[in-house]
């Protein structure tokens, strides 16, 4: 199958032994076929189905965008827009805090970039100390149907290089479906919301990159301009610690070259 299509549960999506089951799949004989509806996609031999609709469950090792909305001695809690707040402990900010000194490093309002470090039905525990993690300071907001999130993403980061190249937005996704764009042009962020919302709403369209790219060029008559791409890096063992604002390149969701 060389493009998404869109699949109904019990729909053969693919034929052969060589490819394998992924989310939302499951084999029948020689076929692939889909449990639920949404977009079909094959990469490297590997079938999954992306959701088109639904909330966010948060796993471990996702990277979500949340607010700090409360604080106690032990940490912090943050709205990241489930039924249930995470907690990021002060044992996983990436330097040692004094009781008291909470406020100091982060506070009420302030919007965080945080990695997943815990989840089950009662609790979410989140942390901050492996690199690139942490407060995101100025910038927008967007928020998204979580689902939709691996089609702004793009293969490999495809599409969030697209939006970057197109507009100069610093940009930081969230698995929750919130991403965060920042730039020192209001109107670049316009723009790179304007293409994250068309995004959104055409992510069921095969060729969607080529219609994106058209988007960008006829309706917001904007340059793509060429851009290195960050380096791709294997991540470190989770528990590892790594310098704070040291990031560069592909983590558990994506974000651009933020300083």
């Amino acid at each position: 199958m060389e493009e998404r299509k869109i699949v109904v549960p019990g729909e053969t999506i693919i034929q052969g032994e060589e490819f394998l089951p992924g989310d939302g799949t499951r084999r029948e004989d020689k076929d692939v076929v889909a449990n639920r509806y949404g977009l079909a996609e094959v990469s490297d031999k590997l079938v999954r189905v992306i959701p088109l609709s639904g909330v966010y469950t948060p796993r471990r090792g996702n990277v979500i965008i949340g607010k700090i909305v409360n604080m106690n001695y032990r940490g912090w809690v943050v709205d990241f827009g489930t039924h249930n707040n995470g907690f990021l402990n002060v044992a996983e900010y990436p330097r040692f805090i004094n009781k008291g000194e909470l406020k100091e490093y982060l506070t009420f309002g302030d919007v965080i970039c945080a990695k997943v470090f815990s989840a089950d039905d009662t609790s979410v525990d989140l942390s901050v100390k492996l690199r690139g993690f942490g407060r995101l300071n100025g910038g927008q907001l967007i928020t998204i149907n979580p689902n939709k999130v691996p089609r702004v993403i793009g293969k490999e980061g495809s599409m969030v290089h697209l939006i970057k190249a197109a507009t100069g937005c610093e940009i930081t996704v969230g698995q929750n479906g919130i991403i965060w764009v920042k730039s020192s042009k209001v109107e670049d962020e316009l723009n790179a919301k304007k293409i994250i919302n068309f995004i959104s709403e055409n992510s069921f369209v095969s060729g969607l990159t080529e219609k994106v790219e058209e988007y960008i060029k006829k309706d917001l008559k904007l340059e793509i301009k060429d851009i290195p791409k960050p380096e791709p890096f294997v991540e470190p063992e989770f528990r590892e610690e790594r310098n704070f604002r040291d990031d560069r390149g592909f983590r558990g969701g994506f974000r651009g070259d933020r300083q």
